[in-house]
């Protein structure tokens, strides 16, 4: 019986994770005349939406992302307790990033992923957003968005291991265990992929996390 709860809870988290919010919000805004899939950086996420549609259009996308992540984990955990919570968030980056709706092509997940983080590792989330800031700020920084995002995935990667490890209070997350640190290095690698996926497609603009 866990195990299918497992496995609902990682459908609910992977299902909505799927909602197209970046197609939605463009949609509202300009009535179907703009495809951000093929527009600017060609990626269905906030930074790209903020720049083609305008600044409030890139907070109601980053915003729907980052809530369809953290409302996966809340739904998880209540089918699945806490490992249910790693479990759908997983599932969530994974829908955000291989929706089936979208031949399973879709964005790079990192507001997803912050979404995730927010739910599951709480403590973390500030820290992990001023690294990404504080890195991508730094001047002459080839590629700052690609080498902020690697930065920040690795630090969140490295604080999940520590707070296991020493079982340190994780606010209102759950209890920082070996599922955290698996959950994020799934995540991590989800992200990876489409940042590679970005890169064999030749299209340089993709390569940033817009």
């Amino acid at each position: 019986m866990r195990a299918i709860r497992l496995l609902v809870a990682a459908g609910a988290g992977y299902l909505l994770g799927t909602v197209p919010s970046a197609d939605i919000v463009s949609r509202v805004a300009t009535g179907g005349r703009v495809n951000l899939r093929e527009t600017g950086s060609r990626n269905p996420g906030a930074v790209n939406a903020g720049r083609v549609l305008g600044a409030g259009s890139g907070r109601a996308v980053m915003v729907a992302d980052v809530g369809k992540a953290y409302a996966g984990c809340a739904c998880g955990h209540a089918i699945a307790g806490d490992l249910g919570a790693h479990v759908a968030g997983v599932g969530a980056v994974v829908g955000h990033c291989y929706p089936f709706p979208k031949g399973f092509d879709g964005g790079k997940g990192l507001a997803t992923s912050f979404g995730q983080c927010l739910y599951t590792f709480p403590v973390a989330a500030p820290l992990d957003l001023v690294l990404a800031l504080g890195v991508a700020r730094i001047p002459g920084l080839p590629r700052p968005g690609l080498v902020s995002t690697a930065v920040a995935s690795g630090g969140w990667l490295v604080m999940s291991l520590v707070w296991w490890r020493r079982r340190l209070p994780n606010s209102w997350g759950p209890r920082p265990s070996a599922a955290l640190f698996v959950a994020n290095c799934a995540t991590v690698g989800v992200i990876a992929s489409r940042f590679v996926i970005a890169h064999r497609r030749g299209h340089p603009d993709e390569l940033e996390p817009h």
